[in-house]
C-alpha cells in the first residue's frame, strides 16, 4: 500500500528540480500566508500554491484535493472554537466572530496549500538530505525518517488485517463494523509497535548508533527558478499592499 501524496511527488513534473529551490518557494509562501493580511494576502497565496501544483508541477487535482481535506477539517474545528466565548451567560459568539474566523481560516488554508505544494512535488528521499544540508538537527531528521518508513508498515498492517476481517464478514452489519473497526485499530497499533521495537533492536544489534547515511541524488539548482520565486513572492506582497 502506498501514499497518494508520495506517488504524486515521484510523478511530479518538478521531481527533477533541486529540493532547496522548492523549499525556498514553499517557505516563502508560508511566510507570506502568515504575515500578510487574510484579505487579499491569504487568498493570493492559496491560489498561487494551487495553480503551481496543478499547472507547472502537474500534480493530479484529485490527489491535491484529497490531501487538503484533513487540514480543512482541523481548520474548521479551530475556527469554531476561536469564535465561541464562555461567560456568565453561557456560550456565545465573539463580537468579531466573522472577521476572526475568516482570518484564521484564510491564513491556515493558505499555509496548508503552500506546504502541500512541497509535499506533492518533493519525495522524502530528496527532502531529508536537503534538510541535513541546511543543518537541521540530526535527531529531527532521524525521527522524520523513521516515522516516514513506519507509515508504510502501518498501512500494510491496516490493509492485511482489514482484508482478513472483510473475508470473515466483519463489516456485514453496523454492529459488526463498529466491533471490527475497534479490533482493527488495536491490532494495527500493537503490531506496528512490535515491528518498530524489532527494527530498533535489529539496528542496535548491528552497532548503528548514528543516522543511516545514504548517497543523495545530485539535483542542480536553477537560477531561473530561484529568480522567478523571488519575483513572484515580491509580486504577491506588492499586490496585497495595493489591493488592501
Amino acid at each position: 500500500m502506498t501514499l497518494a501524496v508520495d506517488d504524486a511527488a515521484w510523478g511530479s513534473a518538478w521531481r527533477r528540480r533541486a529540493p532547496g529551490d522548492k523549499l525556498l518557494l514553499s517557505a516563502g509562501l508560508v511566510v507570506c500566508a502568515l504575515l500578510l493580511p487574510a484579505w487579499p494576502g491569504s487568498l493570493l497565496v492559496g491560489l498561487t500554491a494551487v495553480v503551481l501544483a496543478l499547472g507547472p508541477a502537474r500534480v493530479p487535482a484529485r490527489t491535491f484535493g484529497r490531501a487538503v481535506r484533513w487540514p480543512l477539517a482541523f481548520v474548521a474545528v479551530g475556527a469554531l472554537t476561536a469564535v465561541v466565548t464562555v461567560d456568565g451567560g453561557g456560550l456565545g459568539w465573539a463580537p468579531d466572530a466573522a472577521a476572526r474566523a475568516g482570518s484564521l481560516v484564510g491564513h491556515a488554508l493558505a499555509g496548508s496549500a503552500a506546504v502541500l505544494l512541497l509535499a506533492t512535488t518533493t519525495p522524502m528521499s530528496d527532502l531529508l538530505p536537503a534538510l541535513r544540508r541546511l543543518r537541521v538537527p540530526a535527531a529531527v531528521i532521524e525521527v522524520a525518517s523513521v516515522t516516514y518508513r513506519l507509515l508504510f508498515v502501518l498501512l500494510d498492517s491496516l490493509r492485511t488485517i482489514r482484508e482478513a476481517q472483510a473475508a470473515r464478514m466483519g463489516y456485514s452489519s453496523l454492529r459488526r463494523t463498529y466491533r471490527s473497526s475497534g479490533a482493527l485499530a488495536a491490532a494495527v497499533l500493537t503490531r506496528s509497535w512490535d515491528r518498530a521495537g524489532r527494527l530498533q533492536e535489529g539496528l542496535a544489534g548491528r552497532g548503528l548508533e548514528t543516522g543511516l547515511r545514504v548517497l543523495p541524488e545530485a539535483l542542480p539548482s536553477s537560477r531561473a527558478f530561484l529568480a522567478a520565486t523571488v519575483l513572484g513572492l515580491g509580486a504577491l506582497v506588492s499586490a496585497t499592499v495595493v489591493i488592501a
